[in-house]
């Protein structure tokens, strides 16, 4: 009987393609191929080679189509064994697979009983009698209470490592009996904590914990295990599920802390500040906040917790970029150094959420991008096998919830979180893959809810016989109890004695709370009111020399493309003289100068290495290698690093990893820059929770730069509008600034005020970054404007200001619609009673400033407020009250589009006609001035 003869067309071919892998590496294959083509593989050869014998009854030892079918039935357990394994606490049968039947493979029990072991291959059929107990063990292993999901893995050499760390046992170690009663006590103290808070506080939230308690006990684990492979911090992100007990046992918030929130007694109030005004520190429900647990109690980690809003997984990419910033060594020129091991990220997930939010796709994009990976991320989904009151088969359409994790090759644990041990391997197995190949690697730990989805709903009225199941379903703690009683490492009465002193502890605290509660004072913070102050941010005019001359250095080896070289030369050139310089130039050099300060700069987004607009090119490539050249990672006056990498087509995530990296790297500029700005719309949860409201809820500062591209030039909706009217309406308490500025030398000095007030008066900035302003004369600067002065929240008229009596009529504008004003024709014959005032710090608004505008063109008798965003949008809404406050009795008239329901435009025609009509009633019936005081 020949081999050749089993296979068939497609099948041969598929046999054939197998063993050519086999034969470049044997470990290419699963392990039962390698079984296979190791006994069977020279003869394979033989019989390809040469022509079969005339008889064709050259007997195999056994018969080979049972030979192929044990191999084939072993690669299915090893894929496809999660789809038989006991992963649900409440009993419900596993889906299965007829793959993983003998009937399927046409095998029988007696079929696998004459064959050698070997040819189920792997550690698992070592010892074993016959191919038929190499079968068991393989179902023991891959069919049990953890499903092994890592078939879609498609690189050997991980596949490979995976494979062994299975079946080699060599994370399945048994727990000591000591380390057996340490976890009925961890198990002991998360379930009481729960059972405490359920009666004491009836009714109030705190997303129990209760159904998935593993969750404690493996990120212990995690914890140690970093600190046994020497990393130094733990970064955790997760929503509201168990997060109190997250806080209490791993973050090690006090008991008393968390019962007094529950009390009320730690209500925050507003407190006057030095700086004038109030800030509001309204903090926030308490399963929403983070913590920051320093090394120390014999623990040399650090772990931290990022506060997380309402919105699930939106916490997902402000981890990844808080992980980033811990692993970012910035304090020397050039690139970052990065080290994986210098944090390690923790994820957890809710099952509904995990593939219903489309974030979670987005942030696992970043894991492997330059820019953006983490080396590694362990993800959790704490799986409630429910989503509020929804079901799994109404809220996903894949068999698993963590199946959108398969599109990533990221291994998939599955694990029954009723089972101790079981959740134990996972996480055992987890990090070491981590640490292995510094990718990411998900545990789907299947438990259940206890109660209702906050406490204060009846589950029952939904999913009532899922609920009476629940009802009647012992906790993980009394399960595990029970099991260490049967060994005789406990007794039924040392495991209540457990329950009963923890119970104790919380109930005295809480009792000595109500006896001080009269004692307990607000916690007020004191910030500050976030103008900023006045700081030098002009640099000497042969220091700037000098750094535009170190900023376009490039190697003398370097092909430079001829059109770059031609602006790199005009650039160097009107560097020696005193300009002009153009936005994207005052931008590289106030770059430079920041990095000579000894502050990193970090710059991301879609295409902003070259610039949306080609403005940019702070890289150049060589047009002969492609080889990148930073020159401003090569800058010999920099004492910082400066990192720069375009970002994936997305906003959300990359926004939102900003923001984290921003938090976690206070002493960086850190600047995110929109295509075009109408893209920060889809990163609006990003802007709404964590940008504009973080310091609020949280007493969370960041300093990141918002810079998106906005202004009206007739290409319709869509890339028109930056939606300057949505930060101004969630602006309040000084919270952000928003500057939208008209000249290259304004750009130059609020980068550099931004950077220099990082360390003393941190604030997100959302910067309206111009398009057609970008390389337009009036917006350029001489450089001697870079060395000297300072930003000017609000430009007076120079021209005006030199005859303020004869000035019949004030225009207030913000941004590129005065270019358009200055440069039409009717200005030449309305500047001599027009003034135009350019307001280019909207918030906090320049109070002071616009007051002595007003008191100076004191003969004026008509006030306009001039805007190319139809009036429902841009500032108007915001800057009417505050500027008609300021001016009294004297009207406030509005020039611009009218309401509408989109933001522009749709034809260039239209937006042309439109443009002209609202600069002509700018400018033309200028009324008579008022007599002169």
């Amino acid at each position: 009987m020949q081999i050749t003869r089993q296979f068939t067309g497609i099948n041969l071919g598929y046999l054939l393609d197998l063993y050519e892998q086999y034969q470049r590496d044997p470990h290419a294959v699963d392990p039962a191929w390698q079984a296979f083509f190791a006994h069977w593989g020279p003869r394979l050869v033989q019989e390809l080679a040469a022509p079969a014998p005339p008889d064709g009854r050259v007997a195999p030892v056994f018969d080979l189509s049972k030979v192929v079918a044990a191999v084939n039935l072993a690669q299915a357990i090893r894929h496809r064994g999660h789809l038989a394994a006991r992963l649900d606490p409440l009993g419900s049968p596993p889906p299965g697979d007829p793959a993983l039947e003998l009937a399927s493979h046409g095998l029988s029990e007696a079929d696998l009983a004459a064959l050698p072991a070997s040819v189920v291959g792997g550690p698992l059929s070592e010892g074993a009698a016959n191919a038929a107990e190499a079968i068991a063990r393989l179902r023991h292993v891959y069919c049990g209470t953890i499903g092994y999901d890592f078939g879609h893995v498609e690189a050997p050499a991980e596949r490979r490592w995976l494979l062994d760390a299975v079946e080699s046992g060599r994370y399945a170690t048994p727990l000591s009996p000591e380390e057996k009663r340490a976890l009925l006590e961890r198990l002991t103290q998360v379930e009481v904590f729960e059972r405490f808070l359920h009666r004491a506080f009836v009714g109030q939230k705190r997303f129990s914990i209760e159904g998935n308690d593993m969750l404690v006990p493996m990120l212990d684990l995690l914890v140690r295990s970093a600190a046994l492979n020497g990393i130094p911090t733990v970064a955790l992100g997760m929503a509201h599920r168990g997060r109190l007990n997250v806080l209490a046992h791993v973050l090690g918030k006090p008991y008393e802390a968390i019962i007094a929130e529950f009390m009320g007694l730690h209500h925050r109030e507003p407190v006057s500040e030095a700086g004038g005004g109030t800030f509001g520190y309204t903090g926030d429900v308490k399963y929403h906040l983070g913590a920051d647990r320093p090394a120390g109690d014999g623990l040399p980690v650090h772990v931290v917790l990022a506060n997380n809003p309402s919105h699930l997984e939106f916490v997902n990419p402000v981890l990844e970029g808080m992980a980033r910033a811990l692993q970012d060594d910035r304090s020397a020129p050039g690139a970052p150094k990065r080290s994986a091991d210098a944090c390690l990220p923790v994820l957890i997930h809710g099952d509904a959420a995990f593939p219903g939010e489309g974030i979670v796709a987005e942030t696992l994009n970043l894991a492997q991008l330059p820019g953006y990976t983490t080396g590694g991320t362990v993800h959790i989904i704490v799986n409630n096998q429910l989503g509020y009151t929804t079901e799994p088969w109404e809220g996903r359409s894949t068999q698993y919830a963590s199946d959108i994790a398969r599109g990533y090759e990221i291994p998939v644990i599955h694990v029954n979180a009723d089972d101790p041990e079981a959740c134990l391997i996972a996480t055992r197995i987890a990090f070491a893959y981590r640490q292995a190949f510094h990718k990411d690697i998900l545990i789907d730990m299947i438990g259940y809810r206890r109660w209702g989805h906050n406490e204060g709903d009846e589950p029952s009225f939904t999913q009532p016989v899922l609920y009476e199941t629940i009802t009647k379903h012992p906790t993980v703690r009394a399960i595990w109890a029970e099991r260490l009683a049967s060994e005789g490492l406990v007794t039924v009465e040392q495991a209540e004695q457990m329950v009963q002193e923890a119970l104790g502890t919380l109930q005295q605290i809480r009792q000595e709370l109500a006896q001080h509660a009269d004692g307990v004072s607000g916690n007020g913070l004191v910030g500050s009111n976030g103008r900023a102050l006045e700081i030098q941010t002009a640099v000497p005019l042969e220091r700037l020399r000098e750094f535009n001359r170190q900023a376009h250095a490039l190697p003398e080896t370097f092909h430079l493309n001829p059109k770059l070289r031609r602006q790199l030369q005009r650039r160097l050139e009107v560097g020696e003289g005193d300009g002009p310089v153009d936005w994207a130039h005052a931008e590289l050099l106030a770059f430079a100068a920041i990095l000579a300060d000894g502050i990193p700069i970090r710059l991301t987004g879609q295409d902003t290495i070259r610039g949306t607009f080609s403005q940019r090119h702070i890289a150049f490539f060589d047009v002969e290698t492609n080889e990148r050249y930073v020159p401003l990672q090569h800058l010999p006056a920099a004492r910082a690093s400066f990192d720069v990498h375009n970002s994936p087509l997305s906003e959300a995530a990359p926004l939102g990893f900003e923001y984290g990296y921003s938090v976690q790297a206070p002493e960086a500029l850190v600047l995110w820059e929109a295509q075009f700005g109408d893209f920060a719309n889809v990163a609006q949860v990003i802007i709404d929770q964590f940008i504009v409201s973080g310091r609020a809820k949280w007493h969370q500062d960041s300093g990141m730069v918002l810079l998106l591209p906005h202004g009206y030039e007739g290409q319709g909706p869509e890339h028109s509008s930056a939606r300057l009217e949505r930060f101004l309406q969630l602006a309040a308490e000084e919270n952000i600034r928003v500057a939208n500025c008209t000249t290259a030398a304004q750009y130059f000095h609020l980068l550099r005020r931004q950077a220099l007030l990082l360390r003393v008066m941190p604030r997100p900035l959302i910067v309206m970054t111009p398009k057609s302003l970008l390389r337009h004369p009036k917006a350029a600067s001489a450089l001697s404007e870079l060395a000297q002065g300072t930003f000017q929240p609000v430009l007076d008229d120079a021209e005006a200001r030199s005859h303020p009596d004869d000035i019949a009529r004030v225009v207030f504008c913000s941004g590129k619609v005065f270019v358009d004003l200055v440069t039409s024709p009717l200005w030449e014959k309305a500047k001599q009673q027009v003034a135009v005032v350019r307001v280019e710090q909207l918030y906090p608004f320049p109070e002071a400033e616009l007051a002595d505008v007003i008191a100076r063109y004191r003969q004026a008798v008509d006030w306009i407020w001039l805007q190319e965003e139809p009036k429902n949008m841009g500032a108007w809404t915001f800057i009417q009250p505050r500027l008609q406050a300021l001016l009294g009795d004297r009207p406030l008239r509005y020039v611009g589009r009218p309401e509408r329901s989109s933001p522009a435009e749709g034809f260039a025609e239209l937006h042309e006609r439109e443009q002209a009509r609202i600069l002509a009633e700018a400018l033309q019936g200028v009324p008579e001035r008022a007599a002169r005081v």
